[in-house]
C-alpha cells in the first residue's frame, strides 16, 4: 500500500498534537488581529467622528431651544404687560409653548407662575389682622 505524506500528520506525529494545536490557535488569532486591525478599526474611526458630529449638533439645538425659549417668553411677558393680550392669555401661551424637558426649561416660566398666584391669593385673601 502506497501512502501519500501528509504534513500535517508528519507535523503531529514529530512534535505532538498539543504543540501543533497551539500553533493553529496561534494563526488563528492572528488572522483574526490582522482581520480586526485592518477592516474594523478604520470603521470604528469613521463612526467615532460621526459620532462627535452629531453630539456637537444636539449640544447646538439645545442652546438654540434654550434660548427660543427665553426669547418665547420674554416676548409674551412684553406683550403681557405692554401689548393687547389679557395675562390669562400670556399664561396658557406661555404654559402651552413652555418646554416640559426639565433639560430645556431654563427659563423659570412655571415658577414666576406660582409666584404669581401666591401674590394673588395674598392680596385676595389678606392676613387677618390682631
Amino acid at each position: 500500500m502506497n501512502e501519500v505524506a501528509n504534513p500535517i500528520v508528519d507535523a503531529i506525529n514529530q512534535y505532538g498534537f498539543p504543540i501543533i494545536a497551539a500553533m493553529g490557535l496561534g494563526y488563528f488569532v492572528y488572522f483574526i488581529w490582522k482581520w480586526v486591525t485592518d477592516e474594523i478599526d478604520p470603521v470604528i474611526g469613521d463612526t467615532k467622528k460621526t459620532l462627535i458630529a452629531l453630539v456637537d449638533r444636539i449640544r447646538m439645538l439645545d442652546n438654540d431651544m434654550i434660548r427660543l425659549n427665553t426669547k418665547l417668553s420674554m416676548v409674551l411677558e412684553y406683550y403681557g404687560k405692554h401689548g393687547n393680550l389679557d395675562p390669562k392669555d400670556v399664561e396658557e401661551i406661555t404654559d402651552l409653548y413652555t418646554s416640559v424637558s426639565k433639560q430645556f426649561d431654563q427659563t423659570k416660566v412655571k415658577e414666576r407662575n406660582l409666584h404669581r398666584q401666591a401674590e394673588k391669593a395674598a392680596v385676595n385673601n389678606p392676613l387677618p389682622k390682631k
